[in-house]
C-alpha cells in the first residue's frame, strides 16, 4: 500500500503560512497534495476552485510516506499552502515571434531562464503577465469564464487582425482577438497593453485599435501604449526605429485626446501613455487624477507621478534635521531626472544630507535602454568605479531579480560591495521608501522585501 501512494506524484508543498488552516492541521513543507473532494488539481486555478466550499476533504501525502484524509471546515477560507511549482503544472511558452520581443535582443551566455518566453494565461492571473491570447484553445477560455478568473491582461498591439498577424509572425494571431469578445460577453474584466512600434501599429493603426478596444468598457478596464525596447543585439530581426521626441509628442496628444472623450463618455481616461513617451518628449506628467487609480502602473504608467506624490507626502510628515551623511545613489537614464529633483526637496529639510546621483548608461544592452530595471552590475560597477560614494550606495529593488539579491548578469549585490567597497542598500519602490533610505541607514541583514525585475515584451 505505502509503495502505491509513494507512486502518487501530487503537488509539493514548499511552504506552509503560520496561523493558517494547514499550519494548525500540522501539514509541512515536502508533503504532497493529492486531491480536493476527490480531484486532482490540474492547476493552481483548480485548487482554489476546488476550496470555494464550506468544507473540503483534502487527501494528504506526507513526507514519510503515511497518507491523511482530511475533513476540513474551511468556510471558503485558502488553505495557506504555497507549492513548489506556483501554477502546480508546467509553464505553457509562447509560440509567437513578435517583431519587437525583448528575449530575441538579449545576448549570448546568459542564464537559460532569461531566454524563456511565457504566454501563459495563468500567469496573467497570478502575477500580472500580459499574454497574447494566441497560445489558449477554447478550453482555457472556458475555465478563465468558469473560474470567474480576473483581471486577464492582454497584449493586443493591434486589433487590425492581418496585422498582429505580421507583429506576431502568427498565422492565427488575428483570429485569437475573437477571444476578446468571449470574455467581454462573460463579463471578465481585461487590461490591455500596445507595444508601439514606429511607422508599424502607430498613427491610424492605433487610432483603430484604441476605438475597437474602447468597445469594451467597463469590461476593458485600461490600455497602457508603451514605447517598443531596442537593444543593440538586433541583427537579423525586423528593423524597427526608435521614437524621435516629435513621435513622442504624436503619440501623447492622440492619446489625451482620446482620455477626454472617453472620460466625457465614461468616465474613464482608459487609454494611458507609458511616463516614457513624456519624458522623450518633454511633457510634464499627467496629474495623478487621470491615472485612473494607477491601474497600469507596472507598465511603467504613472510611476513618476505616483513616486512624486508619495514623496511629497513623505516629506510633508518631517520636520528635518541637521545631521550629515555622505550617500550615493544609482538609477536608469530615464528616472534620473525626476530623483535629482527628489533630492533637491530632500536638501530643502535635510541640508547636510549629500546624496551623489549616477545614472547608468546601459553599455550591455545598448543606450536606447533606459530603465533601471535593465542596468546590470557590470555596467554599475564600471561607471562607479573611482567616483565618490559615501558610506553606502542605494540601488532600487528592481535593479535585482526576484527574490534575490542577483543582477540579470548574475552579478551580485555582494559583488558589487566588494568591487566598490561600500555597502549596498536596496530600495523599494515607493517614494516613502526613497526618503526613508536617504536618511536612515539599513540596518545590518536589513533588505528590501521584492518582486524584481521582469522581461516585458516591449521594455
Amino acid at each position: 500500500m505505502k509503495e502505491e501512494l509513494m507512486k502518487k506524484q501530487g503537488h509539493i508543498i514548499r511552504t506552509v503560512d503560520p496561523g493558517s488552516i494547514a499550519d494548525e492541521l500540522g501539514l509541512e513543507p515536502g508533503d504532497r497534495l493529492l486531491s480536493i473532494d476527490g480531484h486532482d488539481p490540474e492547476d493552481i486555478f483548480d485548487y482554489k476552485y476546488y476550496l470555494e466550499n464550506e468544507s473540503v476533504t483534502v487527501e494528504i501525502l506526507r513526507a514519510d510516506g503515511e497518507e491523511w484524509e482530511l475533513d476540513i471546515e474551511n468556510d471558503y477560507q485558502d488553505l495557506g499552502l504555497t507549492f513548489e511549482n506556483g501554477l502546480m503544472s508546467e509553464y505553457r511558452s509562447c509560440t509567437n515571434q513578435c517583431i519587437f520581443c525583448f528575449i530575441d535582443q538579449m545576448p549570448p551566455g546568459m542564464r537559460e531562464t532569461l531566454y524563456f518566453k511565457d504566454d501563459d494565461s495563468r500567469l496573467s492571473f497570478l502575477q500580472g503577465n500580459y499574454v497574447t491570447l494566441t497560445n489558449m484553445k477554447k478550453k482555457d477560455i472556458d475555465r478563465i469564464i468558469r473560474f470567474k478568473l480576473s483581471p486577464i491582461n492582454i497584449s493586443v498591439h493591434t486589433t487590425n487582425p492581418e496585422l498582429r498577424c505580421r507583429m506576431l509572425h502568427n498565422r492565427f494571431a488575428g483570429k485569437a482577438l475573437a477571444n476578446i469578445d468571449r470574455l467581454y460577453k462573460a463579463g471578465t474584466p481585461m487590461n490591455g497593453q500596445i507595444v508601439l512600434c514606429k511607422g508599424i501599429n502607430d498613427g491610424g493603426e492605433l487610432e483603430r485599435t484604441i476605438r475597437d478596444l474602447s468597445r469594451y468598457i467597463p469590461c476593458m478596464e485600461s490600455v497602457s501604449v508603451v514605447p517598443v525596447g531596442l537593444t543593440k543585439y538586433r541583427e537579423g530581426l525586423y528593423p524597427l526605429e526608435p521614437f524621435t521626441p516629435e513621435d513622442a509628442a504624436r503619440v501623447i496628444d492622440q492619446i489625451e485626446a482620446w482620455q477626454r472623450k472617453l472620460y466625457a463618455e465614461h468616465g474613464t481616461h482608459f487609454v494611458h501613455a507609458s511616463d516614457e513617451f513624456y519624458i522623450l518628449a518633454g511633457r510634464p506628467m499627467p496629474e495623478e487624477e487621470r491615472y485612473d487609480g494607477y491601474i497600469q502602473l507596472e507598465n511603467g504608467v504613472g510611476m513618476v507621478r505616483l513616486m512624486t506624490e508619495e514623496v511629497n507626502a513623505a516629506l510633508l510628515e518631517l520636520a528635518g534635521d541637521q545631521e550629515a551623511e555622505e550617500l550615493s545613489a544609482a538609477t536608469g537614464l530615464l528616472a534620473g531626472r525626476y530623483l535629482e529633483g527628489f533630492l533637491a526637496q530632500i536638501r530643502e529639510k535635510f541640508p547636510n544630507r549629500v546624496v551623489h546621483l549616477y545614472p547608468i548608461v546601459n553599455e550591455f544592452f545598448g543606450e536606447q535602454i533606459t530603465v533601471s530595471g535593465l542596468i546590470t552590475g557590470g555596467d554599475l560597477i564600471r561607471q562607479l568605479k573611482g567616483k565618490p560614494l559615501g558610506s553606502r550606495l542605494l540601488l532600487p529593488v528592481n535593479m535585482f531579480r526576484s527574490g534575490e539579491n542577483v543582477f540579470l548578469d548574475d552579478v551580485t549585490k555582494e559583488d558589487v560591495e566588494n568591487a566598490l567597497q561600500v555597502p549596498v542598500n536596496i530600495v523599494k519602490s515607493s517614494g516613502q521608501d526613497f526618503v526613508n533610505a536617504v536618511l536612515y541607514p539599513q540596518k545590518d541583514g536589513e533588505a528590501a522585501v521584492h518582486g524584481g525585475y521582469e522581461l516585458p515584451d516591449g521594455v
